[in-house]
């Protein structure tokens, strides 16, 4: 009996891990190729993993609610036999042999109980403190065994006194020349230089809500966060103290657009069987001004920015329960509007009903996000990392403009909307941002009304 290692596959470059969220099957159930075993979560997508062979569940390695790394085994299947041939060794003894089945059994128990301990007392730890640490904060701390008492003792240098890399790894050095020995040897740096400090950024950042407290009355409705909503909330404030956001407006006039698009929406349905919405025109302005400045397309690695090769568009869509996520449209410059609408309405479709796959919301270069399908003017998007731009797109609305013509000016009224572009004001720079943004609407106002699709 051959058997199969089902992995947690790999969801994007900043996504190092997920939680376990629920068992679709049980030791012992069928499975064909394709379908769901389990669902998984992450701060971007909740996902099903599907199973890459037909077979049946041999054995879960991991508990609902478990943290789970890239590429570490969730599940064993058994390629060949029924439930009742499943057996610990695949070598072919019989099934009467139970006690050499029962031994690696225990070991892997064993195994396994280790590394869940091992689990809980790193990232319970951290997380059960009142103080902020970034994935990063705790993944170093993990590899390196810094325990929680070490991690608290840090004097932080980022905003609000929490922990960055930098204070981590200075940590590390002072602890590799022996000037931290020992987890209670933690408070010895503090003393020679910010003994007085040390303890204020760590009870500073717990203070603050503790401040703001939240009377509840009578008949008031107490609502928890749902798990992705957590997330969210942690990625966009590590988000805001990640990067130095910066925001450029530009008002632009798409009257061509609206009045090409009331041309060509019904014969284009007819033919394609799929609506013209503005979101591919939009996604396609936006590559191409990425074409012409590249340099938005970039990320920041600590002191080095990464030029990605590929333009690949996040697409921000809400969800039915209110929460976000970002599929991406992969190499969004090599595709014509057809292709582009068709991709938009697929990934949006499937966004809605929860079918994205980890591979569709990955390795995004560049976001856009559509505040103006709520009504909204313009906003000040939060930028989506490790990604250095974020464009927002305003409500269209018809307003009274001036309009210049070889005979004169005169008021008419033109189909206008905003664009409200946020940057990272580390690398990109006020001319660059600016520039980017008016590159968009250049290209959206010198639309051709006679363009064939």
């Amino acid at each position: 009996m051959s058997k199969f290692e089902l992995k947690l596959p790999q969801m994007g470059e900043s996504v190092a891990e997920a939680t376990l969220t629920n068992w679709l099957k049980e030791v012992g159930d069928t499975i064909e190729m394709d379908e769901a075993v389990f669902e998984i979560a992450t701060d971007k997508v909740d996902s099903e993993v599907p199973s890459e062979v037909d077979g049946v569940l041999l054995e879960k390695r991991f508990d609902v609610d478990d943290v789970i790394k890239v590429g570490e085994v969730v599940a064993v299947i058994q390629i060949d036999g029924d439930a009742d041939d499943i057996t610990d060794d695949s070598s072919g003894e019989e099934m009467t042999q139970e006690e050499p089945a029962e031994v690696p059994a225990q070991e892997l128990e064993a195994q396994m109980a280790s590394v869940k301990e091992s689990v809980s007392n790193a990232t319970p730890d951290y997380s059960s403190s009142e103080r902020f640490y970034s994935p990063l904060v705790k993944n170093i701390a993990k590899e390196e065994n810094i325990s929680m008492d070490e991690l608290e003792a840090i004097v932080g240098t980022g905003k609000e006194g929490r922990v960055t890399k930098n204070d981590v790894m200075a940590y590390l050095e002072n602890r590799s020349n022996g000037n931290q020995p020992q987890v209670q040897a933690a408070p010895q740096p503090e003393a020679k230089k910010e003994t007085p400090v040390a303890p204020e950024p760590t009870k500073a950042a717990p203070e603050k809500p503790k401040e703001s407290k939240v009377t509840v009355g009578a008949g008031d409705e107490v609502i928890p966060l749902s798990r992705m909503g957590k997330l969210i909330a942690h990625h966009m404030i590590e988000s805001v103290s990640t990067s130095a956001h910066v925001q450029s407006f530009v008002e632009v006039d798409v009257t061509n657009v609206v009045k090409w698009r009331d041309k060509v929406k019904n014969a284009f349905q007819q033919r394609e069987g799929e609506k013209l919405t503005f979101t591919p025109i939009f996604m396609e302005a936006v590559a191409m001004a990425l074409k012409k400045y590249p340099m938005m397309n970039i990320s920041l690695d600590g002191d080095k920015v990464i030029k990605k090769k590929n333009i690949n568009l996040g697409m921000a869509a809400a969800l039915p329960d209110g929460n976000l996520i970002v599929p991406v449209i992969k190499n969004a410059d090599q595709l014509n509007l057809v292709g582009m609408a068709k991709t938009v309405n697929d990934l949006a479709d499937r966004a809605r009903n929860n079918k994205l796959k980890p591979d569709e919301i990955k390795d995004g270069t560049y976001t856009v996000t559509n505040v103006g399908s709520f009504g909204s003017v313009f906003g000040t998007p939060i930028i989506n990392q490790p990604q250095v731009g974020i464009l927002a797109l305003g409500a269209i609305r018809k307003m009274p403009s001036v309009i210049e013509t070889d005979q004169g000016e005169y008021i008419g009224i033109r189909s206008k909307m905003y664009l409200s572009h946020s940057y990272d004001h580390r690398v990109v720079n006020g001319a660059l941002g600016g520039m980017f943004v008016k590159a968009v609407a250049d290209y959206l106002e010198a639309w051709d009304i006679n363009r064939e699709i």
